[in-house]
């Protein structure tokens, strides 16, 4: 078995928490080149984790997120040093001890592996594709504000849902209702459900957020900007000249977790 190990940059106590999980078992485990770099070790780009059996998170959600966009299928297990953890269900004190079992039932054909019920969302548009977000998809003009924005009609499997000037229009899934879309003021989904919602950005006009199913195509005309963001969970750019189409649907593989049940209510809690 190998497990990889992906620290929150710049945060002490997470590398010394992967160099306490990679003393304390006795398979192979590999950290991401900067947790190398605390731990005076060797690592690997996060990308080529994707061939590992498991991949441990140490930090908060953008930790999480950022490990979760390059390992494809890998299970990941996240330890939350974050405030308030609705991808990490571990806690720090828990982590040794929980990555053990996950290696003793990984030895013995047992598996602690489930497959989330929410998907990932991929967006394209003429020539590009978006990596796969977790979170959101956000289309958006180069700049927020009176000036700023720009027009959008969206549709849905086809039907038309809104249309007018905004700053821009979020698609996100249950785990992305407690991010971006919630500062938006979106709706909060329990991840049990199974659906996405459509949330326009301080629209004129615009509509109410949408609760839509999963297997919904959104489609995003953009125009009347100088130009058009695609963004993927807040950190890969697609820049695009309009008038364009951007294409959102959850037909990317879900991510796979390993470890305890995520407890939404208890990191409900905690959001200001």
């Amino acid at each position: 078995m190998q497990i990889g190990i992906v620290a929150q940059q710049d945060n002490p106590r997470a590398a010394s928490l992967a160099g306490d999980i990679q003393d304390a078992v006795d398979v192979s485990v590999i950290v991401d080149e900067t947790t190398a770099g605390a731990l005076d070790t060797t690592g690997i780009a996060v990308e080529e984790m994707s061939q590992c059996d498991l991949v441990v998170s140490i930090g908060g959600d953008g930790t999480f997120l950022y490990a979760a966009r390059w390992i494809g299928s890998t299970p990941i297990m996240g330890v939350n040093l974050g405030e308030v953890g609705f991808l990490n269900a571990t806690a720090p004190e828990n982590a040794v001890s929980t990555v053990k079992r996950a290696i003793e039932n990984h030895e013995s054909g047992d598996s602690t592996i489930r497959t989330l019920d929410i998907p990932r969302l991929s967006a394209t548009g003429d020539g590009w594709t978006l990596p796969p977000a977790l979170n959101e998809i956000a289309v958006m003009g180069s700049h927020r504000g009176p000036d700023g924005g720009l027009t959008i009609e969206v549709r849905v499997d086809g039907s038309l849902y809104t249309g007018g000037h905004a700053d821009g229009v979020l698609v996100a899934t249950p785990a992305g209702s407690t991010a971006y879309n919630l500062s938006e003021g979106g709706p909060l989904i329990h991840p049990g459900v199974s659906g996405m919602v459509l949330n326009e950005m301080c629209a004129r006009d615009g509509m109410p957020p949408l609760v839509i199913d999963p297997d919904a195509v959104v489609s995003v005309r953009a125009d009347d900007a100088s130009s058009v963001i695609a963004v993927s969970d807040g950190r890969i750019h697609q820049e695009i000249d309009p008038p364009a189409v951007i294409t959102v649907s959850a037909d990317a593989p879900p991510v796979r977790i390993a470890g305890p049940e995520i407890d939404f209510f208890t990191a409900l809690g905690k959001l200001d």
